[in-house]
């Protein structure tokens, strides 16, 4: 299975439909509930349910998730030369991963159990269209992902080692790769020494570019020249602590050095500048627990609402 450990969990939703098509004389008898095998719908009903929490069993590179609400509908139906039953099933789940295989195949069991209970009585029944109709929640969000889009962003490693030559830079390749990921222009990459005037500087030419967003790696920790979450913090228009908690929130489930991180999120005018740990993997988890729903603060700050 896919690694899904880099994402949020976030409130994840999908909505689904199908038909089962039969004879018009089939309908009626359904509408009269007179049927050889008794109740079509619950019958229906309670097989959607097992199937849907059983689907991780049954389709091998799905992750086992929590379904925290399920819900399925029937209508019949009569339109010119057709007729039949529309079946609609919704969930929603808070996890790592969406919910839509759940969906699609409690809705695909529902048919298959109406056409079960109809075969005795017409030979012509088809299970036609089951498709998904919407998901929300996660990257695949189009209303969170928009936010990115066409975001310029600039990344400084704050680093006396890495400065000097003395080691590779790991985040600021990570960090920059990640935002491309996510359509987010990096339109610069610095490397300094972790010194206040130096920080200090770089910060101030790019909030004079309008970058949209600035990310610092490095200088977040507690050692004697861990400086930058120093320096950075007197210079903010506004912290934004949401920012912060999310990060050592997330990079708490990974690690417990998470809580020892003083990550740093806040704005200078309208750009956004974040603090992130100068290890890659720090750097990286970081990001994962922010983008792109971090880029929504460019149309806060900009008076457009939420």
């Amino acid at each position: 299975m896919n690694d899904i450990t880099g994402k949020r969990v976030s409130l994840r939703s999908a909505e689904a439909e199908g038909f089962v098509f039969c004879k018009p004389e089939t309908l009626q008898r359904i509408i009269n509930k007179d049927l050889p095998k008794g109740d079509l719908f619950g019958v229906a009903k309670a097989a959607a349910l097992l199937a849907s929490k059983k689907t991780s069993d049954l389709i091998p590179h799905c992750h086992p998730v929590s379904i925290d609400s399920f819900d399925i509908q029937f209508e019949t139906f009569q339109e010119k030369a057709t007729c039949g039953v529309k079946i609609t099933a919704s969930a929603k789940s808070i996890g790592r991963t969406g919910i839509e295989m759940e969906v699609l195949t409690g809705l695909s069991v529902a048919s298959l159990v109406i056409y079960d209970l109809l075969k005795p009585i017409d030979k012509d029944l088809v299970i036609s269209s089951i498709h998904l109709t919407e998901k929300k929640g996660g990257k695949s969000d189009l209303q969170i992902t928009k936010f990115a889009e066409g975001s310029k962003a600039a990344i400084l490693v704050c680093s006396d080692s890495t400065f000097e030559g003395k080691r590779e830079d790991g985040s600021g390749k990570a960090i920059s790769e990640l935002l491309k990921s996510h359509s987010v222009e990096v339109i610069d990459l610095k490397i300094v020494p972790d010194e206040p005037t130096e920080i200090k500087k770089v910060i101030s030419e790019w909030v004079n570019e309008k970058v949209d967003l600035i990310v610092s790696s490095g200088g977040t920790g507690l050692g004697p020249r861990d400086n930058t979450t120093d320096t950075i913090r007197p210079m903010l228009d506004q912290e934004i602590p949401g920012i912060a908690e999310a990060m050592r929130s997330f990079g708490q489930d990974r690690t417990p050095f998470s809580m020892l991180s003083r990550s740093l999120g806040g704005r200078i005018g309208k750009t956004i500048i974040v603090c992130v740990p100068g290890s890659t993997n720090g750097a990286r988890e970081s990001l994962q627990a922010i983008l792109p729903g971090i880029f929504h603060a460019k149309k806060m700050m900009r008076g457009s609402g939420h």
